[in-house]
């Protein structure tokens, strides 16, 4: 893969075969930024599965670096307005499941109570190919409606490794106080050591790496948030 100029210079400023703790990383991350937008902070977690073996949960990150996410909640008509005075977006039954099989997107988390995944669940195509269908596993399904919008306009985030066992997870922005992104850091290593596989072997974790978006990855000592 060739990259540009500005990325080749970034890759001439550090160690790219250096491991360093975690506050380090970060600053590291900062100082390499080239692009002219306040680029986005990712992590990058390579795990060791098996084939039958997932992480997979939510975490609510200490630091909030996107702006106030839109939540559709599917409903009876009966708890309606309990959703809407928690903060939802959108809240209803038949009208958005309509609306969605039409196309309408204009959210940026769904959530459902159990006895509407029935209906929900035909919008398969439609939300899973867009990472939006409710489940259960991710807190988005579930009769405290209340709970789970407080936690998601907190910030709560889902994580999950792919098919090639890694995790990769936004953590903060280049322009945050290089502390609050360390600590987001922190408690998604936190969560994720937390679901590790009881079968998992002793080097579960294979590397773990911090860049910006347009950036060159930094590798981290993985041992930080244990």
């Amino acid at each position: 893969m060739k990259h540009g100029k500005k990325y080749r210079e970034a890759l001439a400023k550090y160690d790219t075969a250096a491991v360093y703790a975690l506050p380090k990383a970060i600053d590291l991350v900062k100082e390499l930024k080239f692009a002219k937008f306040d680029e986005t902070v990712e992590i990058h977690v390579n795990l060791k599965l098996g084939k039958s073996q997932t992480v997979r949960d939510t975490v609510v990150l200490p630091h909030q670096f996107r702006g106030e996410k839109k939540v559709l909640v599917f409903c009876k008509e009966d708890r309606v307005q309990e959703a809407l005075s928690a903060g939802a977006a959108f809240a209803g039954a038949d009208e958005y499941i309509e609306k969605v099989k039409g196309g309408w997107l204009d959210f940026d988390i769904a959530v459902a109570t159990p006895d509407m995944m029935k209906d929900v669940g035909r919008l398969g195509m439609v939300l899973g190919r867009k990472g939006l269908m409710p489940n259960p596993k991710t807190g988005t399904v579930t009769n405290d409606i209340v709970a789970a919008i407080n936690e998601l306009k907190k910030g709560r985030v889902e994580f999950r490794a792919d098919k090639t066992g890694v995790i990769h997870l936004a953590v903060g922005k280049v322009s945050m106080d290089g502390a609050k992104i360390v600590e987001n850091i922190e408690a998604f290593l936190v969560e994720m050591n937390r679901k590790k596989p009881s079968d998992a072997k002793m080097d579960f974790v294979q590397s773990v790496s911090v860049s910006s978006t347009m950036g060159p990855g930094v590798w981290v000592d993985y041992k930080v948030g244990e």
